[in-house]
Order: C-alpha cells, then structure tokens, then sequence
C-alpha cells in the first residue's frame, strides 16, 4: 500500500511523473469515454482521469471505496482554483479497488445534510469532512504549540492521577466503585487542583499538562462531562508576571495557527467593572450597548417598579425603535428567563421619550434619562430594575441578544481581555452559607485579609479569567499557601475540623514542610480551539463527543452491565418508578 504522494501535495512541477496516490472516491463523474474521481485523504483532494478502457475495472466504484492508483501528472485545462491541487489531474493508468463502502448515512463533504444526532451517531463518518478533518488538526496544532512554548519555558510536563479521592470543588463528581475495597469509591478528578499544588510543595516550580477532567454537571452547548485543559502551575511568580507570561503564549498560538498578530498586554477589567459595563463576568467587548447606571435619575421616582431597588441599569440599542410589540415581549420573556420580574421598554422617537411608562416619570427625571444615555432618534431603551446581580444578568443576556440578531461581531475578530479581582466567595441565602466563587484554594488579596473573618463576602480574590468574544477560555489564581489561611477558608465555607481532616487531610498536611508562594491557570482547550476554528459548538472540535443528554449516541455510552459485574463491585442497582 506505499503511495508516492498524499492527496493535497502534486502541483505543475510534478507535472510528467508517474505518481502512486490511495485514498476515498470523494466524487465520481462520468463522461462519456472518460470518468473523473476526486480522491480524498487527509491532505486534501486530487482529481483523477480514466480512460475508456480502464474505466472498466471502476464499473462500480461509489462514493467511499478506497483506490489505489498508478499514474502520470498532467496539467488541467479546466483548472480549479478552490483546490491546492486544482492545476494538475492524474492520468491513471492502473487502479486497485483496495476497499468497498456501502452508501454512507451522510453526505461526506463540508456542507452535509445530516442532523447533528446523525453526524454523532457515525462520528467517524463525519470525522472524514474534510471541515471536522481541518478542526482537529487545528486543535493538534494549538496543543503543539501550547506545549512547545512552556517546554521553552522550562515548565515540566507530569500526569496526576485519574483515579483519586472525592473532594468537594465546585461540581458533582463521577465516583468509581471499587472491587477491592468494598464501599469505598474513586472520583474522577474535576481537575488537578490538589496535585499540581503537591507539585509545587514538592519543588518542580513549573508545571503543566494537557489533563482529561470530569464533571458530572447538566450540559449546556460549550460543556462536556469530559474535557480537555492545558492545566499549568509555577511557584514564586507574581500576578502580573503569570498574566504576562499566558498572553505571550497566546500570542505564539494566535500566530502559528492563524498567522495572527495579538497584540499585548491584554486589557484587564476588575469584575465589578466588567459586570457593570457588559453584564457579565465573561464579557463580549467586540460591540457596544454597555450598560448604564440609571438609579440615580430615579432615586425619588414615584414609579413603583423603580422604588426600593437595589440597582437600576439601561441599554440602548441603535435604530431598533421600530420593534413591534410582539418582539418586545420575547425580550421580555428573555429577561424573565435571568430572573427579572419584567421589563422596561422605552422609544426615543422624533426627539421624545415613548412607552407605557413615561406618564409615570416626572419632566426632570425624563430630561436627566435623555441626557445620561445619550439617545438618539429611533433608540430603545430597555431597563431592568432588581439586585444588583440580577439586573446585570437580564441586560447582559439582551446585550448578548442583540449582537446576535444584528450580526455585530465577526468570527475573524479576537478581542482577549482579563477579568481580575472575582469576589472570593458568594453567599447563598437558601443554603445559608458561603460558596468559593472559584475554588477552596483561591488567595485572598492581601489588602482584604483584614475582612476574612467579619466579612468574607468583602474579600476579593487574586484570582483572573482570560476572556475571548465573551467566552471563558481559561482561568486561574494565586494560590493560598499560609496553613492558617486555608483553614480559614475551609471554615468559611462550613466545614468542619472532621470534615478538613477527612477530605484534605492529606492536602493540609502537606503545608506544614514549607509551602512556597504559587498560582496557576488552567486553558479550556475545548473553547479555544472552538473559537479558533470558528465553529458554533465544541462538539465540532471533540473527536468523540457526547450529545445534550450526556451519551455517546455512537456507542451507546452510558449503559447497563450485567449483574456479575454489580455484584463484584458489591453494588445493587436499585430503579426508580420511570424506569
């Protein structure tokens, strides 16, 4: 099966010599005496000529069989220019059917006609377009990369477990069963938080690796419940030196994947700002339509939706004050969807103010609302009046919205910026407690240690989100490193002296032989390689990924097994109703 070329490779020097080419009939023309197949691999397409005779022996060669050929380069004289390979042709003079294919469930083309469910179902079928072929290799490219700057940069490549012990992160664990010791569980590890801070303990100064992670969570579009990240560690580096340090790395990728030139440093918005401004702590910053403070015009409205708020916020979308009723309400229904109880809408329209709700405003309050926003003929406006959280959500979301519908962005953009200074943790009122807004180990700014123990919901955190066209792609956080500290934190969050000893006991341990300063920063390779490609979902850029449902609709993942294996396992399955 040797072959002499690969199928994206001949061009008009190789003109006259005899070549050796094997791969799929991605195309078969017949014309009279002559027939045309396009042959397909990896490389790319090549356009071969049979002749009268030997077309023949190709009687009935389909789309996806594999051939092997012998032939001699010619130049086209219809040429393609779409092709690498469109100014020469193969004048085959020997063909071997290697392998035959029966009609395939989907087009085998960049644009195919089958539904996603089909596209997974014969994942390896859609994995042969040439589009999802350009996606993974893409992805090669930009973990290749990733890895050959932090080689340069002396950092250490080292694996960590994957069956390791159930620790309270954040999300649900998928836990394994164990046959030797009956009882008793693994976890799959969310990350590998824990050990690459052991790392550091253990004196490496830098590490990373391209580490699979689990989370047993509902999925959304750009979720998995296995993923990829480019999880990176170091010791004795400062904040600013870490950040500094990932943008001239994504400097190196932008450049070797998609000759993009980035330009640094990134700009940096604390996340009170970002969620001020775009309503979200992963903000779009391509377009406008940023938020605005408007409580101030309202302090003593006597319009009730106004009154007794915590926070009241605007956005005025340009030439949009012609929307109907009936597409008003679907943002109203948008908005309710992130916790809003409704929503103000407003036309600014031959120089005045128009809704349902002006006559509850006062002349001054209409003037100021004029002036502050800055309207403009033929703006809406549309406010959210809530908690502060929930107002920046609802006109986040419509921000979102509207860049959508008005197609205010373009894949070919990449705006990278840093979100800094995250809250350290959250109160939740149902639980009645706090919550890590990143994880159990993230340092407090030294500057707010003063309020760790009166006031933790005061306390900000050395922690930073590297953010492209309103995506999360990666994050990280200087790390604590004082045992004390993170005792607090533990008891911040609720747990007990038995509960630490249980489930970090071997983590806090390890604090007491001299731990260094450090922090890392974890890529979520999956989202970068989806927006580098500029596809619509990281499905697109997971060689075998699981659909909404979390299953692998081509394997059937995940299934039953049979009662020998539970029994080992001393489990017992025991079904609910539905079942």
């Amino acid at each position: 099966m040797k072959r002499t070329h690969n199928n994206g490779e001949l061009r008009l020097s190789n003109v006259n010599e005899e070549v050796t080419l094997i791969g799929w009939v991605s195309k078969r023309r017949n014309f009279g005496a002559l027939v045309f197949i396009d042959l397909r691999d990896r490389y790319g397409i090549t356009q071969l000529v049979f002749d009268e005779q030997l077309a023949k022996h190709i009687t009935n060669v389909r789309n996806e069989y594999i051939l092997k050929v012998d032939g001699v380069v010619a130049e086209r004289k219809d040429k393609n220019p779409k092709l690498a390979t469109g100014d020469i042709e193969i004048k085959v003079k020997g063909v071997e059917i290697v392998n035959t294919a029966e009609t395939t469930p989907l087009i085998i083309a960049d644009e195919t006609d089958a539904l996603e469910d089909t596209r997974l179902v014969y994942r390896y079928l859609d994995l042969r377009r040439p589009v999802m072929q350009n996606k993974m290799m893409l992805r090669h490219k930009i973990t290749k990369t990733m890895r050959n700057f932090l080689d340069d940069q002396e950092f250490l490549e080292i694996e960590t477990p994957i069956l390791t012990k159930s620790t309270p992160e954040g999300a649900r664990d998928y836990l394994v069963p164990s046959r030797i010791h009956e009882g008793e569980f693994y976890a799959l590890p969310q990350s590998p938080q824990l050990f690459k801070q052991l790392l550091m303990i253990s004196g490496f100064e830098k590490y990373y690796q391209v580490a699979r992670c689990f989370r047993d969570e509902d999925l959304r579009a750009d979720r998995q419940p296995d993923f990829t990240q480019v999880d990176i560690e170091m010791s004795f580096m400062s904040e600013e030196e870490i950040q500094t340090m990932l943008e001239n790395m994504m400097v190196k990728v932008m450049k070797e994947t998609l000759d993009y030139d980035l330009k640094v440093p990134f700009l940096r918005l604390p996340y009170e700002e970002a969620m001020n401004r775009y309503g979200s702590d992963k903000p779009d910053n391509r377009f406008g339509i940023e938020l605005k403070d408007i409580k101030g015009v309202f302090e003593h409205s006597e319009f009730k939706v106004f009154k007794g708020v915590e926070s009241i916020k605007a956005i005025v979308v340009p030439e949009q004050a012609s929307l109907s009723r009936k597409e008003i309400d679907k943002l109203t229904d948008l908005a309710k969807k992130y916790g809003a109880g409704g929503l103000v809408s407003l036309k600014f329209v031959d120089d005045a103010l128009q809704g349902g709700v002006v006559k509850f405003f006062s002349d001054t309050e209409i003037a100021e609302l004029i002036t502050v926003l800055n309207l403009q003929n033929n703006d809406l406006v549309l406010i959210s009046s809530d908690t502060w959280q929930t107002t920046c959500e609802v006109l986040g979301a419509l921000r979102l919205h509207f860049a959508d519908v008005l197609q205010l962005t373009s894949k070919d953009d990449f705006s990278f910026l840093w979100v800094t200074d995250f809250p350290l943790v959250e109160y939740d009122k149902e639980d009645g407690r706090y919550y890590a807004k990143h994880h159990p180990f993230t340092r407090p700014k030294d500057e707010d240690l003063k309020y760790l123990d009166t006031a933790p919901e005061k306390v900000h955190a050395a922690a930073y989100d590297m953010v492209l066209n309103g995506y999360e792609i990666g994050g990280g956080s200087l790390r604590i490193y004082d045992n004390e500290v993170q005792k607090k934190m533990f008891k911040i969050l609720g747990f007990s002296d038995e509960e630490i000893q249980e489930r970090f006991g071997f983590f806090v341990d390890a604090f007491k032989y001299g731990t260094p300063p450090h922090g890392g920063f974890a890529y979520g390779l999956d989202r970068v390689a989806m927006i580098l490609s500029k596809s619509d979902s990281i499905r697109d850029v997971i060689a075998f990924p699981k659909n909404a449902a979390a299953r692998c609709p081509m394997t059937g993942a995940p299934g039953k097994v049979d009662d020998k294996q539970l029994e080992e396992l001393h489990l017992q399955v025991i079904y609910s109703e539905k079942e």
